[in-house]
């Protein structure tokens, strides 16, 4: 399907970004899933940073990052996470992994010693953590907690019905419980999920995530337009349009979350500072 005329990106001003994290050996989601908002965001000087390596152990119909059998975890990398961070001179930053369905603890430790060196090099930066589901381990999840983010994130990404083509591998319930778990145990971290629109789904289901998200404390949400970043990628089925989202961010300050990011090229972690700060979007 081609892109609606709402739907426009532009790519500039990207190559200083891009070589002070090839200069520090670090991975950016932004490039591993082939966000449309690449060149937005590296333009102003910020990436998400993607640790635990670039292999994924699931298979998700919707993203482009490449399933495989992943490496060992990297001792250094964290040190370089906090590096770019500090020759980005980031104030906020976000850090995201694969699933690494491999290991005990599913990564948190890396997590948790990324987040700390990360504060350690900058005590003022503020951090958000995008973390997999961790198959519902709440050992693991409190692990990445005790490192103290500011916020933590953990994307549902789509409706309970949509989960067998989408998120095969995942459970919806597991996500809201670590979602709900996170709350219960540090009720001064800020939580926030995500979803994606255009795969199928109904406005009534949505609304229904959206109450399941608030239900479980969410503080901040995230909707977004679904693209296809590859042709082996499950296919737009519907492009939403822009007033049906902002129907959404209305809505959804009205069941009481904090602030709201709802538009067709909103991502998870697009403007993840200015949410924080702001915490009315």
């Amino acid at each position: 399907m081609r892109h609606p005329e709402w739907i426009k990106v532009k790519a500039t001003g990207m190559h200083s970004t891009k070589k002070i994290l090839r200069s520090h050996g670090v991975s950016t989601v932004c490039e591993e899933a082939r966000c449309p908002n690449q060149g937005k965001c590296f333009s102003q000087s910020t990436a998400t940073f993607m640790i635990l390596g670039d292999k994924c152990t699931r298979n998700c119909s919707f993203c482009a990052v490449e399933s495989s059998h992943p490496l060992p975890l990297d001792p250094n990398e964290p040190e370089r996470a906090a590096d770019a961070a500090l020759a980005l001179k980031l104030k906020f930053v976000v850090i995201t992994s694969v699933t690494r369905d491999d290991l005990m603890d599913g990564g948190a430790g890396q997590f948790a010693k990324t987040i700390q060196a990360v504060k350690k090099k900058n005590p003022a930066i503020k951090v958000e953590v995008l973390t997999p589901d961790f198959r519902g381990n709440v050992e693991a999840l409190k692990v990445v907690l005790n490192a103290h983010p500011e916020v933590y994130n953990h994307n549902v990404e789509t409706v309970p019905r949509l989960y067998p083509a989408v998120r095969p591998q995942a459970d919806y319930l597991t996500s809201l419980n670590i979602l709900k778990t996170a709350k219960k145990l540090y009720p001064d971290i800020k939580t926030k999920s995500g979803i994606m629109l255009g795969l199928g789904e109904s406005g009534s289901e949505v609304l229904s995530v959206m109450k399941d998200l608030r239900d479980a404390g969410c503080d901040f949400l995230t909707i977004g337009q679904y693209l296809q970043p590859r042709r082996n990628n499950i296919p737009v089925v519907e492009y939403i349009r822009p007033e049906i989202f902002e129907k959404y961010r209305i809505t959804g300050l009205e069941m009481g979350f904090t602030a709201v990011a709802s538009s067709p090229l909103t991502r998870s972690s697009m403007d993840a500072g200015e949410m924080f700060v702001r915490k009315k979007i």
